[in-house]
């Protein structure tokens, strides 16, 4: 299990860091679209359709995003002219997105709702599943380096939270939810993300000329968004039975499995970049 788990891991990261420095922006955004179309199958076994409607959701969502590409590549950040557009584009999707995150999920995760109705359902994975992608596209404008360290802020915390967790977690976090979260390991996630940051702006002080106090606050409310991304997936999962969002990943589960934080943190830091741009 452990040999399959790090063989998945090295292909799924030589293929991301492949696609992230070789590839255009155009065919990149392409890529994060079969990310997406993944994504949409997997949602559809929350939301326990048949195996021909899971495809024709999925197919649907990858002929949309097509469309989007070819009909508005300067507002995706694929061609010139890309902030004023992009946030003409931008709040229709990053918007709704951050919203969801900050109100509707933490009373989500309150009083435990299921995904019953299937508009219902389908309003949801768009909210989850669309913002991520047009985040991905249009934080690629900044280049592939910036669009990794912005991603790695969540792969820090989930590190962070996973050695602080074993090492200190006594008080669970949600324990209906996620049982091995645990308070320790989300205030460890804070600390490590801090650092991160300390990090990347002592090393890289004329690209992220920004105070330590806005960027330290930033970063914990990344991290929290974060969180509450993962929960939310944990119990989406729990509430329709499964362990994972699919078996496409040996050893990891599915594509939702791998993204659950980024849906929540990428429209947020998108839509923060944006709105401080214009």
């Amino acid at each position: 299990m452990l040999k399959t788990r790090v063989i998945t891991a090295v292909i799924l990261l030589l293929v991301f860091l492949g696609a992230i420095f070789l590839l255009p922006r155009s065919i990149w955004a392409l890529f994060c679209g079969v990310v997406a179309v993944l994504a949409a199958w997997e949602w559809g076994g929350f939301l326990g359709l048949a195996s021909r409607s899971r495809v024709f959701l999925a197919g649907a969502v990858g002929l949309l995003l097509l469309a989007l590409t070819l009909a508005l590549p300067g507002m995706l950040g694929i061609s010139d002219g890309f902030v004023l557009q992009g946030w003409a584009f931008g709040r229709f999707l990053l918007v709704p997105s951050v919203l969801f995150w900050a109100v509707a999920v933490p009373l989500w995760l309150r009083y435990r709702w299921p995904l019953k109705s299937l508009p219902l359902g389908l309003l949801v994975g768009a909210v989850v599943i669309l913002p991520t992608w047009l985040a991905l596209v249009q934080l690629r404008a900044l280049g592939p380096w910036p669009l990794l360290a912005i991603m790695a802020v969540v792969w820090m915390a989930d590190i962070a939270a996973y050695f602080s967790g074993r090492a200190f977690g006594k008080h669970k976090l949600a324990p209906n939810i996620s049982p091995g979260k645990t308070w320790e390991g989300a205030l460890g996630a804070g600390v490590g993300v801090i650092a991160y940051g300390w990090i990347l702006r002592t090393t890289f002080p004329d690209y992220l000329d920004i105070a330590p106090l806005t960027l330290a606050l930033g970063l914990v409310l990344v991290t929290a968004v974060s969180v509450i991304g993962d929960l939310f997936e944990s119990l989406l999962k729990r509430q329709a039975g499964i362990k994972d969002s699919s078996q496409l990943l040996p050893g990891h589960g599915g594509v939702l499995d791998r993204i659950d934080s980024l849906t929540s943190t990428l429209p947020l830091v998108t839509l923060l970049w944006l709105v401080f741009q214009r």
